[in-house]
């Protein structure tokens, strides 16, 4: 072989490479669609089916990362769900789910996850009309808490009385915690509304709660109401294994 004829083949040999290399880089390009697609359809489909939704409800699925090694590996590290305008028991709003170490298959749990349901001002209300006593129509969201005014009646004489509720969670439970009140225009603590208008103001001083473990699935546990904004968000606790236990799935019980 002449000197001048080993560079035109060594040459063509650098293009086959190359050639190789893009192909095969088109191809992990191609499959990581098609898994990503698969996937992301599949946990979509899934969420209409078990919540209940329109068939043509906006879900959105994001799978963070490269998803074709996850679906080898047989898990997926990282799911990330979400829709508007969606009921999750007496929750109604914008929810966000995020579960971690998802299975392909089988019957193995989740890692776990959490997920949101951001409420709007009537959605709240609507939610607080299983607290007894509670002028829900009332309840204002007012950043950072909530509040609401109600009248006391006082020797037949109508009391306009201001109240500030900080929601929160406790046990699974939400719950209001009066923070401050206002009097005649006057911003007073609980003791000095009580020593105004005595015992009359018992149910206004008192932390209200709601039980909703009997509303969800006993997989999901509240963990936090806040006010953000415009809007309150409440907070679940994610068990893994709802994804495949049966009685997690099924609402749970208020003690």
């Amino acid at each position: 072989m002449t000197d001048a004829a080993r560079p035109r083949r060594t040459g063509r040999w650098i293009a086959v490479v190359v050639v190789v290399v893009v192909l095969l880089a088109g191809l992990a390009v191609a499959a990581e669609f098609i898994a990503r697609s698969i996937v992301t359809g599949t946990v979509r489909t899934l969420v209409v089916q078990q919540i209940g939704l329109p068939d043509d409800q906006q879900v959105d699925v994001d799978v963070p990362g490269i998803v074709l090694p996850q679906v080898i590996a047989g898990r997926l590290d990282d799911v990330a769900v979400s829709s508007d305008d969606v009921a999750l028991g007496p929750l109604t709003g914008d929810v966000r789910v995020r579960l971690e170490g998802v299975p392909i298959s089988g019957d193995a749990a989740a890692a776990g996850g959490e997920a949101s349901v951001r409420l709007d001002e009537a959605q709240l209300r609507a939610l607080l009309a299983g607290i007894d006593g509670l002028p829900a129509d009332a309840v204002s969201i007012a950043a950072p808490d909530l509040q609401f005014a109600t009248e006391v009646s006082v020797l037949g004489l109508a009391i306009p009385v201001g109240v500030e509720l900080t929601p929160g969670a406790a046990e699974g439970d939400l719950t209001l915690t009066p923070t401050s009140f206002q009097l005649a225009g006057n911003d007073i603590d609980a003791d000095t509304l009580r020593g105004q208008l005595g015992g009359l103001t018992d149910g206004l001083v008192a932390t209200r709660s709601l039980c909703i473990a009997d509303q969800l699935p006993a997989g999901l546990t509240l963990t936090s109401v806040t006010v953000q904004g415009s809007d309150v968000v409440a907070g679940l606790a994610i068990d893994g294994g709802i994804i495949v236990d049966p009685a997690l799935q099924q609402n749970g019980t208020c003690g």
